[in-house]
């Protein structure tokens, strides 16, 4: 078994196909096929199923898939480490991001560019996706660091370091019959919110998680009649008149009125998270350590 075998499944597989993965590896489809094909008789079972209109792994392939990818995981950190020690840091960095972390105070953008600046030849690659897929694909290894939503404790086999923790405020417009009474001190009891139609981030969120969490602990299910993608978007169209929006957050808002929700768990944290064993490349680490520092409560 040759670890060149390795990369060519692994990117068969990523690619969904033979002639992609060629394409992506610049080599003959002929000769990429006979050495997949030399590593499942080595193996002695089939890794890929061909027989539809794109590649997928069999079950066995499916099984096999990890253990691959860390074998060249681990062989790209023994290069980068060496080269690391000769102070030529350099190699690819995988960052997912929660929607609307772009546009926060705490600036990871402009934290990759400090990055990206002190070291030129690392590759930063940027997903945007939900909690649940994202930490999904750290314990996966596809990436490296999160800024992610997490709940009071930190999410199995990953380390956390928060960034964020504002109390999660429901946000009406003037004349919604959520405000009626209110005085403007205090908070809001959950059950204030049953019945009215919510707007919220979407399910594999932490905020939606939470929310949906404390109202079944309060008795009721809250009724989600918009979801969008970022807080910016739903106190949008919260100020519309289209429902109450439940965000982080205690920042005034135009058109709006923010109330406090009355119950110490229902807060949106948001944190850097990654994986608690295992390898960490060099440039990961570096980045990692460059964002907890700049990030530091």
């Amino acid at each position: 078994m040759e670890l060149r075998q390795l990369r060519y499944f692994v990117t068969v597989v990523e690619e969904a196909g033979f002639t992609r993965a060629a394409e992506q590896l610049h080599l003959a489809q002929p000769g990429l096929s006979a050495q997949v094909r030399q590593l499942e008789r080595e193996l002695g079972q089939p890794l890929l199923d061909r027989s539809g209109r794109s590649v997928r792994p069999t079950e066995v392939g499916e099984a096999v898939l990890p253990y691959a990818r860390a074998a060249l995981a681990a062989v790209e950190g023994i290069r980068q480490t060496v080269q690391e020690y000769t102070g030529l840091l350099r190699g690819r960095v995988a960052v997912g991001l929660v929607p609307g972390t772009l546009a926060h105070a705490f600036d990871v953008a402009g934290l990759l560019a400090d990055f990206h600046a002190a070291h030129p030849h690392v590759e930063v690659t940027l997903t945007e996706d939900t909690t649940d897929r994202m930490l999904a694909a750290l314990r996966r290894g596809e990436l490296d660091l999160a800024v992610t939503a997490v709940a009071d404790q930190p999410p199995p086999g990953l380390a956390v370091h928060v960034v964020i923790d504002e109390p999660l405020v429901a946000s009406a417009a003037p004349g919604h019959p959520l405000l009626a009474g209110y005085d403007g001190t205090g908070g809001v009891p959950l059950t204030a919110l049953r019945g009215h139609r919510l707007i919220s981030l979407p399910r594999g969120t932490g905020t939606r998680a939470v929310l949906e969490r404390l109202c079944a602990e309060a008795g009721f299910r809250p009724h989600i009649a918009i979801e969008a993608a970022t807080p910016d978007a739903l106190v949008r169209l919260a100020a519309h008149g289209l429902g109450v929006a439940v965000v982080p957050g205690l920042l005034p808002r135009p058109g709006l009125t923010a109330l406090p929700l009355d119950d110490a768990r229902a807060r949106g944290r948001v944190a850097l998270a990654w994986r608690a064993e295992g390898p960490m490349t060099p440039a990961a680490r570096e980045l990692l350590g460059r964002l907890r520092a700049r990030t530091a409560r």
